[in-house]
């Protein structure tokens, strides 16, 4: 897709954007995660505070990780792999509910007519092999963001408006930073975790870049990522974070709500 002539590229903006991030943890290192996704498996076994080792369809290898928790018993991890650079694995983790919800996102290698450069494909699964809890609530697609204006702030020079419009697509606007002026509508996913806690990614058309971030409205705290490509075609997985302050609140009439 075409875009202005001054629009902003990747690395113009992404410097910065995680100095309102929560900090990391070491709580996982050491430990080893079976992870099951309806008749797939993941094994992670956490052997230093940045290594992973990984075993998946007899596939094995070991390869860079951070993890950060985001809400009691919960983290936000995310993987990279030296063999696949163009494609990144979060995931978010519940140790005590056993809830897990994967993001694979993955920057394509040629473009595809009116979709994003980078895709997005989404697993919810357990920590181990039993079922869950009765009580446990799994990972699921919502609209509970739906009409929601909220502002996002990643550091002094990083403010963004954002407005959920529907189930598939969010407004977005820079107040404070290098991209000040800018803003599109762009294709998102919402999934609702827990009671105030939702997984948000979006996937832009103007430049190749797709984020995923953990929201905790109980904190109003932001903590995530973006994978996208530089203006030379570098693949960069980029930290960002952000306090989150709720501006207003749309209501739809029934039968008159978005898609």
């Amino acid at each position: 897709m075409s875009r202005p002539a001054n629009w902003k590229n990747y690395e113009d903006f992404a410097a910065g954007i995680d100095t309102n991030r929560l900090p990391g943890s070491d709580a996982l290192v050491g430990q080893k995660l079976e992870l099951t996704f309806g008749g797939n498996r993941l094994g992670l076994e956490f052997s230093g505070s940045d290594q992973v080792r990984w075993s998946a369809a007899g596939q094995s290898g070991t390869d860079w990780y951070e993890a950060i928790l985001v809400a009691p018993t919960t983290y936000f991890v995310d993987v990279t792999f030296k063999s696949r650079p163009r494609e990144a694995l979060t995931l978010i983790v519940n140790t005590t509910t056993r809830q897990v919800l994967s993001v694979k996102s993955v920057a394509r290698d040629e473009a595809v007519a009116g979709q994003p450069l980078v895709e997005q494909v989404f697993e919810v699964g357990l920590v181990g092999t039993g079922p869950a809890a009765p009580t446990v609530i799994a990972p699921h697609p919502t609209r509970d963001l739906i009409g929601l204006r909220a502002f996002y702030r990643y550091s002094p020079n990083h403010l963004y408006e954002h407005t959920y419009l529907s189930s598939e697509r969010y407004a977005w606007q820079c107040l404070v930073g290098e991209q000040r002026g800018h803003g599109d509508v762009d294709l998102a996913s919402t999934y609702k975790f827990a009671d105030d806690q939702y997984l948000f990614t979006f996937r832009e058309f103007k430049i190749p870049v797709a984020s995923v971030f953990f929201l905790n409205f109980g904190d109003l705290r932001s903590t995530g990522k973006f994978l996208g490509l530089t203006r030379e075609g570098a693949v960069k997985n980029n930290p960002a974070g952000a306090f989150i302050q709720r501006a207003s609140m749309i209501f739809y009439d029934t039968g008159a709500a978005p898609v």
